[in-house]
């Protein structure tokens, strides 16, 4: 019998979407054949301390509460150990003898981290310095992917269709918030959408239909992120893309988000009543489909991507035309989410999805290696 493949799932994180990144943790933890793999979860708390152990998720868990968990009994590492233990990222002497860290003992790195400081390259680097294979994006372009004002000046560079937008910086908003507001005005008018330039999920994301709305909306941007996006509101349908690969990606079927609130925010994807349909796959005018596979695909090429992305369009009223929105280096994982779904509609299955993905990783690590 081979030996078994030790994957090592990160989750939790420090930023907003901690808990979206353990809901993501469990699906995959109940997906990968335990024929095939050894499990090692790796936890990460809000505080920022990396935990390791097959209770690890569980106590994540039982620290943040959420809805989009389910029954965690069945969830646990091929690890006999029952305890939860903090990591030492770097080997330490304790009593004589060296630690190793449990990034040591893995064979690849499955990171499910959404937002900052998991999804935008920190981590991508602390696993290039272990050398660690890794599922995902490398260090720039998981920077990229995650930046905004970054991704739409790569984006504009390779003539990719983008709603007009303006990057205001915190302290200008500070400095004189009533010249920033009339900045964003004349730029757009009502409505517009605010964002922070360095987060997910659409948190601290607002519609701003007024003078007051979009004072508000600038001073909720600003408390997630020194950087603000300011763009067009764009009148239409969410589309959305998956890609899979590396140097040679395809992509799924386009699926379609129908929001009931005003737009797709945090409650929308993750609220308990939120009532947003998903489905898979949109049912699009002719060449829609085709159109927003090859734009997908010419995204994940801009920001030099690998493995996996889900890229975001809007399919405008107006113009008919889509308009390219976002790009997700780690996008939502659990069986239900988009990213997964829009692939099983196009044949391949959650488990073969995350074998995959696993082989990527290894074929990318070794082709660097060259």
């Amino acid at each position: 019998m081979s030996k078994k493949i030790r994957v090592g799932l990160i989750f939790g994180g420090k930023s907003s979407e901690h808990e979206v990144s353990l809901a993501s943790a469990q699906s995959v933890a109940r997906a990968l054949d335990r024929e095939k793999y050894a499990v090692v979860l790796i936890g990460i708390t809000k505080e920022g301390r990396w935990l390791a152990g097959d209770q690890v998720l569980k106590q994540l868990a039982a620290a943040s509460p959420t809805p989009l968990l389910q029954d965690l009994s069945s969830v646990d590492s091929t690890s006999r150990e029952s305890s939860v233990s903090s990591i030492d990222l770097i080997p330490r002497e304790k009593n004589g003898n060296t630690s190793l860290s449990p990034l040591a003992q893995i064979d690849v790195a499955f990171p499910l981290l959404h937002g900052p400081l998991g999804e935008d390259g920190t981590v991508q680097g602390l696993l290039e310095l272990a050398d660690l294979p890794y599922v995902g994006a490398g260090v720039a372009a998981s920077a990229v992917g995650m930046d905004k004002a970054l991704m739409k000046a790569i984006f504009r560079a390779h003539d990719l269709p983008l709603a007009d937008w303006i990057v205001i910086l915190r302290r200008e908003w500070e400095a004189n918030p009533e010249e920033t507001i009339r900045r964003v005005e004349s730029a757009f008018g009502y409505p517009c959408f605010v964002k922070p330039a360095n987060l997910g999920s659409s948190v601290g994301v607002t519609k701003a239909h007024n003078w007051d709305e979009l004072t508000q909306a600038l001073a909720t941007a600003a408390q997630f992120d020194r950087k603000i996006i300011a763009e067009r509101a764009v009148e239409g349908r969410e589309i959305e893309c998956s890609v899979l690969g590396n140097d040679e990606p395809i992509a799924s079927v386009p699926g379609e988000i129908i929001p009931k609130r005003e737009f797709y925010d945090y409650a929308a994807k993750y609220g308990e009543d939120a009532g947003t349909e998903l489905i898979v796959p949109a049912v699009l005018p002719p060449g829609i489909a085709q159109k927003a596979q090859e734009l997908a695909i010419r995204a994940f090429h801009a920001i030099d991507g690998s493995a996996m992305a889900r890229v975001d369009f809007f399919l405008e009223n107006s113009s008919n035309k889509l308009i390219l929105n976002e790009i997700n280096t780690i996008p939502g994982f659990t069986a239900m989410s988009m990213y997964p779904r829009m692939w099983q509609a196009s044949g391949i299955a959650y488990p073969d999805l995350i074998d995959r993905l696993i082989d990527l990783a290894l074929k990318r690590h070794a082709e660097k290696k060259k």
